[in-house]
Parts: C-alpha cells; structure tokens; sequence
C-alpha cells in the first residue's frame, strides 16, 4: 500500500524543524495532513525537548502550514515502556536505549492506534530515514544523509507497523531541509536539534536512576581488575556503563574502562583498552526486517551504538528469540541492554538487544567452523 495524495496522515511534531518541515512537504503534496505533539513526560517545562516553547512551537507551525495540531497525552504509555525499564535496566547492569523504546512502544506502536483514531492510513514523523519497496514487504533503509541516519533507533519497529510509515526526510541532507525550510520562511528552520532524553534533559542519568529507585535499591559494590584484584570502591553500579572511561573514581595513573558489571555482587570490573575489545556479541529479542531467514554464515554489517561505523560481522545463529555474530576485527564496547543491529549495506535487516558479550577467542573459532 503506498500514499497517495488525499490520503490522511498524521504527522508526529515535535516543534523542530525536521519533524515541521516532514509536515509541509506532505501538506505541499496534498496530503490530507494532521499535527500531531505527544505528551510525554511529566509537566511541560519551559525549555529542553519536549518542552512546553516546543509545543507551541509545532503550533504556531501547524497553523502557518494551515494544518489541524493536536497534543496528546502519552504519558502512561512512556512511563510503562519507557521510563521504567530504563530505571530496572540501570540497577540490573545494563545500559538501556530509551530511544530505540520508545520508537518501537510508543512513536510507532500506540501513536498508530491514535492516528487510525482520526481516520488516518499513515503515520509520519521527521526521521532520516527510508522505507523501500513498500507493496507486500516494506524495508527500512539508512537515510541518504548518513551523518543524520536514525534508522539504528528504529530497528524495533514491527513490519506491519513500517507498511502504515512515511519518512519524508529520507532522501534529503540536513542541509537542505534547513535551507529549504528557511525559504519557506518557516520560523523553526535554524532551531538547535534537541540531543537530550527528555526525562533527563541535562544527561545526569545516575542521578534520575537514583531519584526514582531510592536508597533501598542503591547498593555500594567495589572496582576489581580483571584478576579481581580490588581497585576502589563505588556507590551503586547504576554510575557505570561498559566501555566507560571518565568518572571511575580510581587513584591510579593508567587509563582504565569498564569491562563487565556484575549487579548480583555489585562488582565492576575494569581494564585496559585492549580489554574492552571483544569478538562478538548475543544479542536477545530481535525483529527481522526481512522476509528472508538469516542463516549462521551470512555476512552482514552491525553497529552497536548511534554513532559506530558500521562494521562487518559473520552470523553464528539466529533465531526468532536472539542472534550471535562474530567480527573479524573485534567490536569495541559491547554494551548489554544497547541495541544492536545489522545491515546489509544501506539496508537494515533487523535488531536486538545486546544481552552478553563473546570473548575474542571462542568468536573466532565458532566464525572459523562456519567456513
């Protein structure tokens, strides 16, 4: 099924200028268009994403566009799927991606529910990137801009869900959605992007575990090498993540990162550079994105954070409840809770959540036995 002019679309308006001009370039196509601003997190504030300026932001720019705005109220579904899981994440060891949820439970999941509400066939939001071939097996692909591609926080969402999607932004550079937003005078055109989680807004994300789990829940542990030799000790292991550098609270001269959180001892372990290097990665809980199975032996490309190069990787196994792949070139980081996804070139081919890290050695043999 592919839109046509006349048909309803309700768009996603966050008060930017992405999300504005997705809006005016499908209104200027004859859309039948629909604003819409989701509720997210608790009162609106005065500044930072999701704010009560970006709210009326989208509104001024729905009326310029002559377009129906609504706000809506999400909050209870973000707080279940969002908020909660992030805080049960942290104090479990893992570093959670509240974007990637709330793409996947929230933007693409009950804001559908609403749009069909209003008599819409499609949801569209200012995303960069893709949808391909859309008759029968919609396929999500990287932007054409790969330094703005968010197609790695939307792996999780559902196929059915991508035949209801529209990406206008697709095709285009940041660049040009400025300066054509700007000549069509629209207010928001040099508006800073929000890099913030609006639940967090200044990055402190220890302090909104901590706020919202308590005391009760916050155990002190100690730093060991990777011998178990104790190094320090720590507050709570919510202060931590794998690959981390900065803040580790040590008194010794050497650089050292985390390598591995263990929540049941309240134990974390630190290394060298080296090693946070590892040769794979299981990963939990994936959407397939694509009609053909992944075979053990596929060669494919993966990125582990928003911004990591994509870099190759071998399948050891896959399934409807995980996958495993090992890189020839070892991956830095691996980071349970993060998602991980794999391309096949521009195109992604599905995601999961990163649940355990492989070590260097038994990657390389189980990608060695696949030939």
């Amino acid at each position: 099924m592919t839109a046509k002019p006349g048909d309803r679309i309700v768009v996603g308006m966050s008060g930017g200028v992405d999300s504005t001009f997705a809006a005016a370039l499908l209104a200027d196509a004859g859309y039948d268009v629909v604003g819409i601003s989701m509720r997210l997190w608790g009162e609106a504030s005065s500044s930072g994403c999701c704010s009560l300026d970006d709210f009326l932001d989208a509104r001024r720019a729905a009326s310029a566009l002559r377009i129906p705005f609504y706000v809506m109220d999400f909050r209870q579904e973000f707080e279940k799927a969002v908020v909660q899981p992030f805080v049960s994440d942290y104090l479990a060891g893992r570093t959670p991606n509240p974007c990637a949820r709330c793409n996947q439970f929230v933007k693409f999941a009950s804001f559908w529910d609403r749009a069909r509400e209003l008599g819409a066939k499609y949801v569209a939001t200012g995303h960069y990137a893709r949808i391909v071939g859309r008759e029968g097996a919609p396929e999500l692909w990287r932007a054409v801009d790969t330094e703005k591609d968010q197609s790695y926080f939307l792996f999780a969402i559902e196929p059915e869900a991508l035949a209801h999607t529209v990406f206008p932004l697709g095709e285009l550079t940041k660049a040009e959605v400025r300066r054509a937003a700007k000549r069509r005078g629209l207010r928001v055109a040099d508006k800073p992007d929000s890099q913030e989680v609006c639940f967090a807004p200044k990055g402190d994300y220890a302090d909104f575990v901590a706020r919202r789990a308590g005391a009760s829940l916050l155990s002190p542990g100690i730093i060991v090498d990777r011998a178990g030799k104790q190094l320090g000790e720590h507050t709570g292991i919510h202060n931590f993540t794998v690959g981390q550098r900065r803040g580790l609270g040590l008194a010794i001269p050497e650089p050292r990162y985390v390598t591995a959180i263990d929540a049941k001892d309240r134990r974390v372990t630190v290394g060298t550079r080296e090693d946070v290097i590892v040769g794979g990665l299981v990963a939990r809980a994936p959407n397939w994105l694509v009609s053909t199975p992944v075979r053990a032996g596929t060669r494919l490309q993966i990125k582990i954070r928003s911004r990591f190069a994509p870099t190759d990787v071998v399948v050891l196994a896959a399934d409807a409840s995980h996958f495993a792949v090992a890189s020839p070139d070892g991956l830095p980081a691996v980071t349970p809770g993060q998602a991980a996804v794999l391309y096949e070139g521009a195109r992604v081919v599905g995601g999961g959540w990163i649940d355990r890290a492989l070590p260097r050695e038994a990657a390389t043999e189980a990608a060695a036995a696949l030939g």
